[in-house]
């Protein structure tokens, strides 16, 4: 019927290309158009103006020779303006962006050692951008943004690359574990020479003199801190020389039941 009337729709986010007798004649904006066909004139093709994304995997050789698939994300979109060069001047637009990438990427991660690959990722996708961009713009087509979202090696080193890590979290946690027990082994030895060093400095006093001391040092303490907050209940706890003799002697025989129970 539009034929009929020589009436032709070109939807949102498209443009038409019109050509009369054969030959380009103008870039037809989205809604409704005269279309004189019997004047020569008739839509040749469309063009869609929405970004669209195509990704690239690509295999290449690191400098230090591990293969690996690097997969690259590439949005684009044809420029309103340059229409018609993206229309005439390429006529497959994704093998065109592709044969770029591979160009860059090849170009590039063969310089760097796998480990400074993953970590320039950014500088990859960064030259794949610029190259791409400096080429399709002259085809009408705008790189609005290019990722590197996976660089993936050989399953074999992968595997590898895996185990050398995990034999690394184990070293390291071995380590800390023997810094922790040496720590333990000098506090410990610290607690006997000061024990050791207060008898000698007090005559007449063992070391279990000591520990009751300081038991019962820590037994005032807990109940300064219990009387000093504002917000404890009212505790009875029995008081006198008995009462703290008995406290010491529970602690004490708490502790040894504990380390019997271990």
């Amino acid at each position: 019927m539009g034929n009929l009337l020589c009436c032709v729709k070109v939807d949102q986010s498209t443009v038409a290309i019109r050509e009369r007798f054969g030959k380009f004649d103008d870039v037809l904006q989205p809604g409704c158009h005269c279309l004189p066909w019997f004047l020569g004139s008739q839509i040749a093709g469309r063009l869609t103006l929405r970004l669209q994304q195509l990704d690239v995997k690509c295999e290449t050789k690191t400098k230090d020779n591990v293969f690996v698939n690097v997969v690259a994300s590439i949005q684009y979109r044809a420029l309103s303006d340059k229409a018609s060069d993206a229309f005439y001047k390429l006529s497959n637009t994704r093998n065109q962006i592709q044969a770029y990438v591979f160009d860059v990427i090849r170009a590039s991660v063969p310089k760097l050692n796998l480990d400074d690959a993953f970590e320039q990722k950014n500088d990859i996708a960064r030259a794949v951008e610029d190259e791409l961009e400096k080429a399709m713009s002259n085809y009408g087509f705008e790189i609005v943004q290019t990722l590197i979202v996976d660089i993936e090696p050989d399953g074999r080193v992968k595997q590898a690359m895996n185990e050398i890590n995990a034999a690394l979290r184990l070293r390291m946690a071995a380590n800390e574990k023997a810094e922790a027990e040496k720590i333990l082994q000098i506090k410990r030895a610290e607690g006997r020479d000061s024990v050791l060093g207060f008898s000698v400095n007090v005559p007449g006093t063992t070391a279990k003199d000591v520990m009751d001391m300081v038991l019962v040092t820590q037994y005032f303490d807990t109940m300064k801190e219990i009387g000093a907050a504002s917000k404890s209940s009212a505790v009875f706890i029995p008081h006198g020389p008995g009462a703290v003799h008995d406290v010491a002697t529970q602690i004490r025989n708490g502790l040894l039941q504990a380390s019997v129970n271990q």
